[in-house]
C-alpha cells in the first residue's frame, strides 16, 4: 500500500506471552485502541524518538489490510474481505503507555507505525509467522496460529464497534520480546514471504 490508512486499529495483549512480559492478564475480549494516520512512516524512513519518553520500544505484528467494508459481520464474512498483509511496528513510548493509563499517547507520536508493502494474504492466515529484528538480531518470532484471538475473530470483533473502510489497517497485536530502541539502531519487522518494513531510528526528524 502507498497511501495512509483512513484509521489504523490495533489489538493490545493478543499473545498471551506478551501479555505476561508485561505484566498483564490475557484480556477476555479483544482490547483495542487506535494511531493516528499521521504516525505512518514506510520503508527506510526514520522512527523519531521524541523527547517525551526515555522508553521508545518496537513491537512488530502482521498488519490486515481491508478491501471491503464490513460492519457487524461474522468471522467468515470478514475473512473474504482481507485485500492483503503487510508487515507493521506498533512503535510505543512504554513509560508513558504506563504512566497515562489512556494509550493514545504512547502510541500516536509522529513515525510510530511502520508499515511495509502489501501483499496478497495466504490462503491459511495461521501460517502467517511475524519477526523483529533490531540491528540483525532477531528478537520476536510470532505465529498468528499462536493469537488469543484469530485474525476473523478480530475482524468480526471491531466491525460490531466501528465500520471498517476499504484501506483501513488492522494490527493484529506483537508476540513477545518486545524491547528498547535508541538512536542508531535499524528495526526490521517481517512477514516472511509476504511483506518487510525496515527503519532507522533518531533523536531528530
Amino acid at each position: 500500500m502507498t497511501d495512509r490508512p483512513g484509521k489504523i486499529v490495533c489489538v493490545g495483549r493478543n499473545y498471551s506471552e506478551h501479555a505476561k512480559e508485561l505484566g498483564n492478564d490475557v484480556p477476555k475480549e479483544p482490547l483495542l485502541f487506535l494511531k493516528p494516520p499521521s504516525s505512518v512512516v514506510w520503508e527506510g524512513e526514520a522512527i523519531v524518538l521524541p523527547a517525551q519518553s526515555k522508553q521508545v520500544e518496537f513491537e512488530g505484528e502482521i498488519g490486515i489490510v481491508i478491501g471491503a467494508r464490513l460492519s457487524h459481520v461474522d468471522a467468515a464474512s470478514a475473512r473474504g474481505a482481507i485485500r492483503g498483509v503487510c508487515a507493521l511496528n506498533d512503535v510505543t513510548a512504554r513509560d508513558l503507555q504506563k504512566s497515562d493509563g489512556q494509550w493514545t499517547r504512547a502510541k500516536g507520536f509522529d513515525t510510530f507505525c511502520a508499515i511495509g508493502p502489501e501483499s496478497p494474504a495466504p490462503a491459511d492466515l495461521g501460517t502467517l509467522v511475524v519477526l523483529t529484528r533490531v540491528n540483525g538480531v532477531e528478537r520476536q518470532h510470532g505465529a498468528a496460529s499462536d493469537m488469543v484471538f484469530s485474525i476473523p475473530e478480530l475482524l468480526s470483533y471491531i466491525s460490531g464497534i466501528m465500520t471498517l473502510e476499504p484501506g483501513d489497517v488492522v494490527a493484529t497485536g506483537t508476540p513477545a520480546g518486545v524491547g528498547k530502541l535508541v538512536a542508531g539502531d535499524v528495526v526490521e519487522v517481517e512477514i516472511p514471504g509476504f511483506s518487510k518494513v525496515r527503519n532507522p531510528v533518531t533523536n531528530t526528524v
